[in-house]
């Protein structure tokens, strides 16, 4: 394991509460505007990665899109589906594994708190950065998620 100075130490746990707390006061900003409204965040963020993903998932990978643990998904992914928001299909790969999916009332919400959601997120970002400062986190905001490589922006871009 690295060793650290107490510098280094100080300054990492600064930008770590840098991040935590703008990530606190979006959201807090976010879901005061009302578009969360037919549907939590956290289910927002299940219909978010199952669009993106364009394909049905299996549940271990709709959870490597959201912040909940697999109890906690199932239980929510089973709400969606009794309200009609996603659909259970087999998995031809494997006979005893089963795909989430978006209906099209799930998609169709997906699509239009999305475009709202964007608007807010752009009115935020460019508020306090500038589009270089945006590029900038975006980049760094990836690379310590884990995919550094940002070859491919314009389907970034399109969200």
């Amino acid at each position: 394991m690295a060793e650290y100075d107490r510098t280094q130490v100080r300054l990492a746990s600064e930008a770590w509460e840098a991040v935590m707390t703008a990530h606190a006061k979006l959201v807090t900003t976010f879901a005061a505007e009302g578009m969360f409204d037919e549907v939590s965040m956290r289910e927002y963020d299940v219909l978010y990665t199952l669009k993106k993903a364009g394909v049905p998932l299996r549940l271990g990978e709709v959870q490597e899109g959201v912040l909940l643990s697999q109890p906690a998904l199932s239980r929510l992914v089973d709400r969606m589906v009794a309200r009609g928001l996603l659909g259970r299909c087999g998995d031809e790969e494997d006979r005893r594994a089963v795909r989430i999916s978006l209906t099209d009332q799930g998609a169709s919400l997906q699509r239009r708190i999305g475009r709202a959601h964007a608007s807010s997120i752009a009115r935020e970002l460019y508020a306090a950065l500038t589009p270089e400062e945006t590029e900038q986190l975006l980049t760094l905001a990836a690379k310590l998620g884990g995919s550094g490589d940002q070859t491919d922006r314009s389907t970034r871009r399109s969200k």
